[in-house]
């Protein structure tokens, strides 16, 4: 239950639309309803302003069903992240109400419009990042953010990403995606003013060692203001570049 639900359950009550009992049954399942196999946190959105986002790698479709089912009683704009055409599938059968994103690898469940502000920009190096970088970019557009997106730039042909500087000067935050040498980071950090946020991918060759290369290339970046997240890890791009973009843009 978020807290636009809670509010509204309230002010049923005091006007006595809805009696106290039926308030109650509804309240005794906060802050988390336990299924068993996961304990679903009806507080997050309350406490974060986000929802719980389902995490699918490893689970199985019942469990997935057996959450969404729960969850989406109580919000709307729900993440399922890591997500294949077969648990697209498998919550489809549960509830109708959905979208699969499949570059990005989510389903947005209950999608609803949403107001989006600022300006985070996403830069990849290739076009194999494109995966990670729509995770970051679809995680981060749910969550109220406007998005730039500025593919297949990375420092092999350097003039692509100069040609848009532009939009670089202009971001509250940039995420910078990059496999291989993961070099982008340090050259974007080199030209904009503001956060970036750099996200090694597991793209490249043998002795890239599934991204282990670009996560201390970029850990170890001379250019300030750079942060970096896990490998791969285009959702916690995403999310925390939508908490910088959304304290600038208020």
């Amino acid at each position: 239950m978020d807290h636009i639900h809670l509010k509204t359950l309230l002010e049923n009550v005091k006007n006595g639309q809805i009696d106290i009992e039926s308030a109650f049954q509804q309240l005794k399942k906060l802050p988390f309803e336990d299924l068993g196999y996961a304990k679903v946190d009806h507080h997050r959105s309350i406490r974060t302003g986000v929802p719980e986002v389902i995490f699918c790698q490893g689970k199985t479709i019942d469990q997935i069903q057996g959450i969404v089912k729960v969850i989406s009683n109580h919000h709307d704009n729900i993440l399922a992240t890591r997500a294949s055409r077969e648990v697209y599938d498998g919550i489809r059968s549960v509830t109708d109400d959905c979208d699969y994103h499949d570059a990005a690898r989510i389903i947005i469940i209950k999608p609803r419009p949403v107001d989006k502000k600022g300006s985070i920009v996403i830069v990849t190096g290739g076009t194999s990042d494109l995966p990670v970088a729509e995770e970051a970019a679809v995680t981060a557009e749910v969550l109220g953010n406007k998005i730039t997106r500025i593919f297949d730039a990375g420092v092999a042909g350097l003039h692509r990403l100069l040609y848009s500087c532009e939009d670089l000067f202009n971001a509250n935050v940039i995420i910078a995606v990059a496999g291989m040498e993961g070099a982008l980071a340090s050259v974007v950090g080199g030209l904009a003013s503001c956060p970036v946020i750099g996200v090694p991918t597991s793209v490249g060759y043998g002795a890239s060692f599934g991204g282990l290369a670009a996560l201390l290339s970029m850990l170890n970046s001379c250019a300030s203001g750079i942060s970096v997240v896990n490998i791969d890890n285009g959702f916690g791009a995403g999310f925390q570049a939508s908490l910088i973009n959304r304290a600038v843009a208020g």
